[in-house]
């Protein structure tokens, strides 16, 4: 079945191997600030809770962006690198200070020696990467025996690129999500500023069941310890749907989250 998959996806036409957001690294930076975001609110809590505090653990930010999460755990008082391939995100994240930082592709961290690490966080960042199996190869080879690997994903039932949305049903005044696909994987151009088209910069998001995901760990020498799924933590203004918006984000989560150690 792995096979079929990879398989699907290398026929998929696909212009380039750049899955960089490095060209939309102002965008990035934009959508990141203010305290009312999904990462200040919901994924950066909730990995600070699973890692349990940070102190006295040497910590990877795998594809760290501008290095919200590297800056937070530093604080918790882990010993942090971060890196990324966009050199326009590490220039950034270098700039605010806190962590070490490392310009470098997720599937090639020359940087770092075998067995460095004792947790590797990647915070929705393994959806955008076209081949994920080679960045979990070398997330093996850099953590402890008995390490960490903490990946936060989009849920990758409930919001596939293109293929799910919020829907009303107005029979029963019921929000819920509507999916046109799962099963198989597809890879997806999105736009960052839908209205400005491709002016305004676009990245590439591919979807792949969870199946693939366990497997990706499970063939590599991980056993999966947690999974979470995590709700959005924002409410609707006052109208006529504003109760069955807000019970919709109470049912369906935004956000999963696995945990996987590697074997001794």
């Amino acid at each position: 079945m792995a096979a079929s998959f990879s398989q699907s996806l290398n026929n998929m036409p696909y212009p380039g191997n750049d899955t960089s957001w490095g060209s939309v690294a102002e965008w990035y930076a934009g959508h990141l600030e203010g305290g009312d975001t999904y990462h200040a609110k919901v994924v950066l809590p909730h990995v600070l809770r699973v890692l349990k505090g940070g102190q006295g653990m040497r910590v990877l930010d795998l594809a760290c962006g501008e290095g919200v999460m590297t800056r937070a755990l530093v604080e918790t008082g882990a010993d942090v690198v971060g890196t990324d391939v966009a050199p326009e995100l590490i220039v950034r994240a270098t700039a605010k200070g806190s962590g070490t930082y490392h310009v470098a592709s997720a599937d090639a961290l020359s940087f770092a020696t075998d067995g460095e690490f004792d947790a590797v966080v990647c915070v929705l960042a393994l959806q955008n990467i076209e081949r994920p199996e080679k960045v979990v190869d070398e997330v093996a080879r850099v953590l402890k025996p008995g390490g960490r690997f903490v990946i936060v994903l989009n849920h990758p039932i409930l919001r596939i690129p293109k293929r799910s949305s919020w829907e009303f049903d107005q029979r029963v005044g019921l929000q819920y999500r509507r999916l046109d696909g799962y099963y198989m994987p597809s890879k997806e151009r999105m736009l960052a500023h839908p209205s400005q088209g491709e002016k305004g910069g676009y990245t590439w998001s591919f979807h792949r069941p969870l199946e693939v995901y366990a497997k990706l760990l499970f063939n590599r020498g991980f056993v999966m310890t947690a999974l979470e799924e995590w709700l959005s933590h924002k409410t609707s203004e006052k109208g006529p749907r504003k109760a069955a918006e807000d019970r919709a984000r109470k049912e369906f989560p935004m956000f999963m989250m696995l945990e996987a150690r590697r074997e001794a």
